[in-house]
């Protein structure tokens, strides 16, 4: 298993990064958070997971071992591959999969793109005993520290995917003004909405 790449970061895109390693571009797959850490240009250290396939070899990336983990041990529940692991780990944070599954909060689990609440039950059944509890603080999803953070990230993302600082501020300020002061949401719900700003 391919346990973490380190290198300069070649290329980013909405769903993955590259990462030269030793002049070998490396595809990662990531969630948006985790991508929006990773800059054109500068070094990174990326845990991964290498998911064997009959047609494919894919490496997906993590913000921490953590994660990763995480993302390893959702898999094991019947009915979820990787994609479906990624995109949970893409709304909830470890810790929060951790309490929903506790919980039994099949609410959470079902806020996941492709979780229907059959499919939620099924995973808090499966996995209850073994995900654990929380390891972290509190925190229900996936959302950046308090304050402003979340803006920094987004327009890191941005420029990343090819805006100029310009247009991805721009884009940052327009979403920032659609906030209701309430709860900040994900930052893969703030990347989304400043691409669609942008788009139009």
């Amino acid at each position: 298993m391919i346990a973490f790449v380190s290198g300069r970061v070649a290329a980013a895109g909405p769903d993955g990064a590259v990462i030269d390693v030793h002049g070998v571009g490396l595809s990662v797959q990531c969630t948006p958070a985790t991508l929006a850490g990773l800059r054109v240009g500068d070094p990174a250290h990326v845990p991964t997971s290498l998911v064997v396939r009959e047609d494919s070899l894919t490496l997906f990336g993590f913000a921490d071992d953590d994660e990763r983990g995480v993302f390893e041990l959702l898999q094991t529940a019947s009915g979820i591959g990787p994609r479906l692991a990624l995109a949970m780990l893409a709304v909830h944070t470890p810790d929060a999969l951790r309490r929903a599954v506790a919980a039994e909060d099949v609410t959470a689990l079902t806020k996941v793109p492709g979780i229907g609440k059959k499919g939620a039950q099924r995973i808090v059944l499966e996995l209850k005993d073994r995900l654990g509890g929380p390891v972290g603080g509190p925190g229900d999803v996936r959302a950046p520290a308090r304050a402003e953070a979340w803006r920094d990230q987004v327009q890191m993302g941005l420029v990343n995917l090819g805006w100029s600082a310009k247009d991805a501020d721009a884009a940052v300020d327009a979403v920032a003004a659609d906030l209701d002061g309430g709860e900040t949401p994900p930052v893969a719900a703030l990347l989304k909405a400043a691409l669609k700003k942008l788009s139009k």
